[in-house]
C-alpha cells in the first residue's frame, strides 16, 4: 500500500499531470445565532430587509427562527470565498439593529426551549414542509440541540482532474462511474482519519449551564466559573453524545463502500418506520407533529461528519439524484465555529481542509466493515471529549495507536500533498497553513479549544461573556469595513427577487398541504434487499438489523 502511495506521488509530481490538481471548488455553509446583548437569544423574526430565508441564495435560516445560514457560491478562489462570507456577514449586520451574531458553535443563554422559535417560511407548500419537518425535528431530538451551529465546507476537484485521475488508476470504468467511486473513497478515509479535524478545530470545550438545563448528559462535566461546564481535555463538545449527535441514528445501516449500498441505506432509513418516532405520531389535534415516522423524514436528516452530495432539482430527492447523474462533491460538516474569525472560518482552515481532502480522495481507501465503521466514529467521539490528553489513545483498525503518533503520520503524508497543490502556482500557501497546523498537534495548548479555556481563565470570564465579546469585536470589525465581493446594491436586489420567488410559490398551491406531502415525501422506492455477501466480506448492515444474518462475520459488530 506504500508503495501505491508512492506511485500516486511520483505521478503527480510530473509536470504533464500537476497541473491537474490546480482549480479546487468550494463553497462555504456557516450558521449563527443572532442575540441580544446579554447573550439570550434574539426573538425577533428574520430582518424582511433581508429578503426571503426560504429562497435567498446567500442568506437563509436553518432550524430556527434565530439561526442564520451563510451560503457562498462555489469558487476555485479561497481568498473570494472568504470575501464573499464577510460581505454577507457585513450586509447583516447593517440590517439586524444592535443583536449580535454569536460566535461559538454551542448555543447562548436559552431560558427555556420554548424561546426557540421554529425557522418561518411563508404559505408556500414547500415552505410548510421545512417548517413541519422542524417541528418534527423538535420532537424527536428537543430544540437546544438544533440550536447548535457549524460551518459546512463544500469540497469538489475540477473537471480536468478526474480523467487524469482515472488514467493513473488505470481504470476503465464510464467517468461518472468513477467520479462516485472516488468521492465515496474519500468519504470513507474522511471518516477514518477525520478525528484530526475536531483536534485541530475544534472550539467547543465549554457550554453555557443552561444548555445542560434542557438536555440529558452522561459525560462527566465540571464546573468552570458560575455558568459554564466543560471537560478538561475537550475539543469540540458539539461532536460529542451532547452535542449534534442522536443515538437513534447510531445503527442505521448506511455504507460508503458503493453508491449502490449508500442509496439503499439511505432510502431503508426514509422508508423504515421507527418505534420510537411512532410514538410521537404524525398529528396531534389537526396539526403535524412530524413529516413521518420514519427514521429519517427526509434524506437531509442524516447527521454525518461527512456526507456525498449532488445538485438536486427541485422537487428531486438526494438519493435520486446520486443514483442518476452521481457524486459531485462531498459536504464536511465536522467544523465547529471558528470563535476567533469573524467569519466563523479562516483562510488557514480552508487550505488545510484542501490539503486533507486531497489526501482523502489520493490515498488508498479500502471498503470499511460495519465495525470498522463503528470504530471510527468512537475515534471521533474520543478526540471530541478528551482529545487534548497527550495519553490519549484511537483505534487504527486492529491496532490501538495514540493520537500524536498517529496524527504525525498523517502530517507525513499530508506534507507531500501540501506541495503537489503548492507546485502548480509556485506558491508556499498550502506548506505554510500546514505548518501552522502540525503545531497544534505537538502542542495541544495551542489548539482553539485550550485558547478559549486560556482566555476565559485569565480574563476570569464566563464563556458567555467571552463569546460576546467576540462579537462585539467581530461586528466592529465588519462594519468599518467595505465589501469585498458583492456589492450592498446586489443584496438589496435579491432581497427583492427572493421575496418575489416566495410570493410566486404561494400562488401556486393545491387544495391543502395533506394531498401536497402525500405526492411529494410518501412515495419512496422499496430498499432493495441485502445483496450476498460472499464469505471474507463484510455486509454493511447491522447484524441486528438484517435478515440475511448468515452473511455476517463474528467480527461484526453486534
Amino acid at each position: 500500500m506504500k508503495q501505491s502511495w508512492q506511485n500516486t506521488l511520483e505521478s503527480f509530481s510530473r509536470s504533464q499531470y500537476s497541473a491537474a490538481l490546480n482549480g479546487i471548488r468550494r463553497g462555504i455553509e456557516k450558521e449563527s445565532l443572532r442575540v441580544n446583548g446579554d447573550s439570550s437569544l434574539a426573538s425577533t423574526a428574520h430582518p424582511v430587509s433581508l429578503g426571503s430565508p426560504l429562497t435567498h441564495q446567500w442568506i437563509t435560516t436553518d432550524y430556527a427562527e434565530a439561526l442564520m445560514e451563510f451560503i457562498t457560491p462555489v469558487d476555485t478562489n479561497a481568498k473570494k470565498s472568504l470575501g464573499t462570507l464577510a460581505d454577507i456577514h457585513r450586509h447583516v449586520y447593517h440590517h439586524i439593529g444592535e443583536e449580535l451574531l454569536w460566535p461559538l458553535s454551542m448555543p447562548c443563554t436559552i431560558a427555556a426551549e420554548e424561546d426557540i422559535t421554529l425557522a418561518r417560511y411563508g404559505n408556500s407548500d414547500v415552505g410548510k414542509t421545512k417548517t413541519i419537518y422542524r417541528q418534527g425535528l423538535k420532537n424527536r431530538y428537543g430544540s437546544m440541540m438544533q440550536s447548535i451551529a457549524g460551518v459546512h465546507y463544500n469540497f469538489s476537484m475540477p473537471d480536468h482532474f478526474w480523467p487524469v485521475w482515472q488514467q493513473i488508476k488505470d481504470d476503465k470504468q464510464p467517468l461518472q462511474d468513477f467520479i462516485s467511486e472516488s468521492y465515496l473513497a474519500l468519504t470513507r478515509n474522511f471518516l477514518r482519519f477525520g478525528w484530526l479535524v475536531p483536534y485541530l478545530f475544534g472550539a467547543s470545550p465549554v457550554v453555557d449551564s443552561s444548555f445542560l438545563t434542557h438536555t440529558r448528559s452522561t459525560l462527566p462535566l465540571e464546573n468552570i466559573g458560575r455558568s459554564s461546564h466543560y471537560l478538561p481535555h475537550a475539543t469540540s463538545l458539539r461532536m460529542s453524545k451532547l452535542g449534534y449527535n442522536t443515538q437513534v441514528q447510531d445503527n442505521l445501516a448506511i455504507s460508503y463502500n458503493s453508491l449502490p449500498a449508500f442509496i439503499s441505506g439511505l432510502r431503508q432509513a426514509t422508508s423504515q418506520p421507527n418505534p420510537v418516532f411512532e410514538k410521537i405520531g404524525v398529528m396531534r389535534h389537526g396539526e403535524y407533529q412530524q413529516l413521518n415516522t420514519n427514521t429519517l423524514q427526509i434524506e437531509g436528516e442524516l447527521y454525518a461528519p461527512i456526507r456525498p452530495k449532488r445538485v438536486t432539482r427541485p422537487g428531486e430527492r438526494l438519493s435520486d439524484a446520486l443514483q442518476t447523474r452521481g457524486v459531485q462533491y462531498v459536504e464536511v460538516r465536522s467544523l465547529d465555529v471558528n470563535p476567533y474569525a469573524e467569519t466563523g472560518i479562516d483562510l488557514e482552515q480552508i487550505y488545510f481542509l484542501d490539503i486533507f481532502l486531497t489526501y482523502c480522495l489520493l490515498k488508498e481507501s479500502p471498503a470499511f466493515s460495519w465495525q470498522q465503521q463503528c470504530t471510527a466514529k468512537k475515534n471521533m467521539q474520543q478526540v471530541a471529549t478528551c482529545g487534548r490528553d497527550v495519553s490519549v489513545i484511537l483505534q487504527d483498525g486492529e491496532r490501538p495507536r495514540s493520537l500524536k503518533k498517529w496524527g504525525e503520520e498523517l502530517f507525513s503524508d499530508l506534507s507531500e500533498v501540501a506541495r503537489l497543490l503548492d507546485k502548480p502556482a509556485q506558491s508556499m500557501k498550502y506548506q505554510k497553513a500546514l505548518h501552522h497546523q502540525h503545531q497544534k498537534l505537538k502542542d495541544p495548548a495551542k489548539t482553539p479549544s485550550a485558547r478559549i479555556l486560556k482566555d476565559m481563565a485569565e480574563q476570569k470570564l464566563e464563556i458567555n461573556e467571552l463569546a460576546l465579546n467576540l462579537a462585539k469585536k467581530h461586528r466592529h470589525t465588519l462594519l468599518k469595513t467595505n465589501y469585498t465581493q458583492v456589492r450592498s446594491c446586489e443584496f438589496a436586489r435579491e432581497a427583492l427577487v427572493s421575496r418575489s420567488k416566495q410570493r410566486e410559490l404561494e400562488k401556486s398551491k393545491p387544495a391543502n398541504i395533506n394531498d401536497y406531502l402525500r405526492l411529494t415525501l410518501d412515495v419512496f422506492p422499496p430498499a432493495p434487499k441485502p445483496e450476498k455477501v460472499l464469505r471474507g466480506q463484510y455486509c454493511h448492515i447491522p447484524p441486528r438489523l438484517c435478515p440475511n444474518k448468515a452473511s455476517h462475520e463474528s467480527t461484526c459488530c453486534a
